[in-house]
């Protein structure tokens, strides 16, 4: 039996945005080889948090991390990954889960905003953001 995370992301209809989850968790499985590492996303792409959740099952976990690829705590990571934490527990009462915090305000998340600002693509622009 050995640990599992399991990476969430919210999932998109581009597949190279689900791309990027995926690609975590195998820098992640190189990294924590003594853990069961798999994905799940929300919505809009497979495979959902209970199926990640029961590959994590399937691979012998003894117990799991929800570790949300969210910035902050929004309705999503307090709500609806909460309520998939307690099914899983309900249906695995002798598999601990824990919910993890989303990436939100780290310590280290002003290295990497910093880190982004610095990789800035182009020469800088006059007039409206094609934001605006």
């Amino acid at each position: 039996m050995r640990p599992a995370i399991l990476l969430i992301a919210h999932g998109s209809r581009v597949e190279a945005a689900n791309a990027d989850l995926q690609e975590l968790a195998a820098m992640i499985a190189e990294r924590k080889p003594e853990a069961i590492v798999e994905h799940a996303y929300l919505e809009l792409a497979e495979p959902s948090i209970p199926a990640g959740l029961q590959a994590c099952v399937d691979r012998g976990a003894d117990e799991v991390q929800m570790l949300p690829w969210f910035l902050s705590a929004g309705s999503h990571v307090t709500r609806d990954l909460e309520n998939d934490r307690g099914r899983f527990e309900e249906k695995h009462p002798d598999i601990p889960c824990r919910l993890c915090p989303p990436l939100g305000l780290h310590p280290l998340m002003i290295e990497l905003v910093l880190a982004r600002l610095e990789e800035s693509i182009g020469p800088p622009t006059r007039g409206p953001s094609k934001l605006d």
